[in-house]
């Protein structure tokens, strides 16, 4: 029941979209929707006041936005600021430990390091010894202990909370590791509580004596969180979460998992609204995508490396180790394709941009030896002229003359400049802002920006938002939202005080849509097909309601409104509640659906004292006119 008969409203054209028009009002909403992740209280205000063209113009220029608030609120999140190597000597990985344990390197001296490190040692060591015992035995003293061993641990775990800070977190540094890992479970649902009071580093140092990855990861998903959330330069983050997507790198791939933070933040957002071929060059460069696609161990097959020399005896443990089998140590280097394959297909001149299998193999040659330096530690880039296939190469019907790296970057900017390229582009921006299907004529003119103004991505969105195409009437709340946009969309609009985002986090992955999660290069879909299904209706209204109702752990929603005189009746709330989410855009069909729901004695009963504003809200937020922007 409740707004599941709603949902038919996907698909299907608005009624009387002809008569809508985009007023002032309308251009305000529909310029908030596009350019941000969802309006926030007051933003509309802001816009109206400053004036919409200088606020796009603003946001088209985001280094003249104060975003220290922000900076404010990513400060706790120490890993963000750290490079690769900071990551990896503080957050130590299974190869790292088993290092140690082979005696291969020593313990580092700082003593909160150390109880990480002597933590993971110790759960390396036990499992070494379980194999000598046997899986039978250990099923059976687990289902005799079980239960006495879940009550003792409960308890254990409640005494710990219940510690001022100082003395948990001592107490914490003396368990053993499968202590650690007893308190991870039990704590499930009180990550507040037990990080109530400790300090950036020691809540850090928590996660990490149960897994240390683990560290690196949640805080780089809670980081792409709360900029989405809180973020003034909301237009650039859009298009670093655009570009991210474009340009996808899995993080459950080896060295990825620590490799996504630098590629983001150094690679990703630095050059979101700047010229196109100076993004190119920085993924190609990129540690993260070299490794994700392969292309760090392409030798060339006539390379000075390629004349019997095996791969394991240049580069040793690779570190972290890929997510697959390891190479046979006797298996020569070969030539990848991965990466010359998805450049063209994915990263420039589209599908259909006219290269053809023998391009994919010269571009693969081409940037043999662009590889990574020193993959066991900081993995920065290099090129590594033994593994350079020599010769000149022939792409797209361009001679390419042997001079080492320079081929690369003289295919990448032949590729920049492309028209297949430039079409592309700019067709997946009118994609992402304009619509599932955006109009040709748009999407030329656009093209011819993007090669008139070299790549430069700021005046493509420039061209893009002055266009009638993107003001037309019938584009308004038209696109469906992805799990991303409707997740953070519904924080800013009920003012949400984020002081945990992994609940989020996990809100995302349960919609399929897992932060960094996509395997393959593809990225996740723009398309509204791909995420309007019953199912994921289902979970978006779930979560709707659980965000409302204040039921996700470390998260505040203002779902209920200002203290009245009088309290509101139910159609007052109602009508209040949908001009504050939805600007009074919704559909009669909605708000008949509401309205029983509001009068339904088994729906309303437990939520008087609320004036029905948490119900509403979650109603109004699983709604379709919501999943739309």
């Amino acid at each position: 029941m409740g707004l599941a008969c709603a949902s038919a409203g996907f698909g299907k054209k608005k009624p009387n979209a002809a008569a809508l028009e985009m007023n002032e009002h309308k251009r305000v909403y529909h310029a908030l929707n596009r350019l941000t992740f969802g309006p926030r209280a007051g933003d509309a205000d802001r816009v109206m006041a400053l004036g919409i063209d200088k606020w796009v113009d603003l946001q088209l220029h985001p280094e003249e936005i104060d975003d220290s608030a922000l900076d404010a609120r990513l400060a706790p999140l120490r890993t963000l600021r750290m490079n690769t190597r900071e990551l990896v000597e503080n957050f130590p990985p299974p190869i790292l430990i088993r290092a140690i344990a082979e005696g291969k390197q020593s313990l580092p001296r700082d003593p909160t390091k150390r109880a990480v490190y002597q933590a993971q040692l110790e759960r390396y060591q036990a499992k070494q010894e379980s194999k000598n015992q046997t899986a039978t035995a250990e099923k059976q003293e687990s289902a005799e202990d079980s239960a006495n061993d879940k009550r003792a641990v409960d308890e254990k775990a409640q005494e710990l909370l219940d510690l001022p800070p100082d003395q948990r977190m001592k107490a914490i540094l003396a368990m053993s590791p499968e202590e650690h890992r007893a308190l991870a479970r039990s704590s499930r649902g009180k990550r507040q509580e037990l990080m109530d009071g400790l300090d950036p580093k020691q809540q850090e140092t928590v996660m990490a004596l149960n897994n240390p990855q683990q560290v690196v990861n949640v805080e780089l998903s809670e980081g792409k969180l709360l900029r989405a959330i809180y973020g003034e330069r909301q237009l650039q983050e859009v298009m670093t979460d655009f570009w991210f997507n474009h340009f996808n790198v899995f993080i459950g791939k080896g060295a990825d998992r620590y490799l996504l933070m630098s590629y983001e933040r150094d690679v990703i957002r630095p050059h979101a609204m700047g010229k196109f071929e100076d993004l190119l060059v920085a993924t190609a460069k990129s540690p993260a995508m070299l490794f994700y696609l392969d292309n760090w161990l392409s030798v060339g097959p006539d390379s000075a490396l390629a004349s019997g020399v095996p791969l394991q005896a240049r580069w040793g443990r690779r570190f972290p180790p890929p997510n697959r089998p390891a190479r046979p140590k006797n298996r020569q280097a070969g030539l990848n394709e991965n990466y010359g394959r998805e450049l063209m297909e994915l990263h420039t001149l589209g599908v259909n941009g006219g290269y053809t299998q023998k391009d994919v193999t010269e571009v693969a040659r081409v940037f043999t030896g662009w590889t990574i330096k020193q993959p066991r530690q900081s993995g920065d880039f290099v090129f590594e002229e033994r593994m350079h296939e020599p010769g000149d190469k022939f792409v797209l019907g361009h001679r390419l003359k042997s001079n080492g790296e320079k081929e690369g970057l003289e295919l990448l900017h032949l590729l920049a400049h492309h028209p297949s390229t430039a079409k592309f582009i700019c067709s997946k921006l009118a994609m992402r802002f304009v619509s599932d299907n955006p109009p040709p004529a748009l999407v030329d003119r656009m093209a011819e920006t993007f090669l008139k103004k070299n790549g430069e991505i700021r005046e493509v969105l420039e061209n893009m938002l002055r266009s009638p195409e993107f003001w037309q009437p019938e584009t308004y709340r038209s696109k469906v939202k992805t799990p991303l946009e409707f997740v953070v969309s519904a924080a800013r609009a009920t003012g949400a005080q984020v002081d945990d985002a992994l609940p989020l986090v996990r809100q995302l992955r349960n919609m399929g849509m897992p932060l960094y999660g996509m395997q393959p290069p593809t990225g996740y879909s723009m398309k509204a097909q791909t995420w309007v299904n019953s199912s994921a209706l289902l979970g978006r209204m779930n979560f709707s309601l659980a965000l409302a109702a204040g039921k996700l752990p470390g998260i505040h929603s203002d779902a209920t409104p200002a203290p009245r005189t009088t309290p509101p009746t139910s159609d007052q709330a109602l009508a209040g509640l949908e001009d504050r989410l939805l600007a009074g855009d919704v559909s009669q069909q909605t708000h008949a659906t509401i309205t029983a729901r509001l009068h339904d004695p088994k729906a309303n009963r437990c939520r008087q004292d609320e004036g029905n504003a948490v119900l509403i809200t979650g109603l109004l937020l699983g709604s379709p006119e919501f999943q739309k922007r």
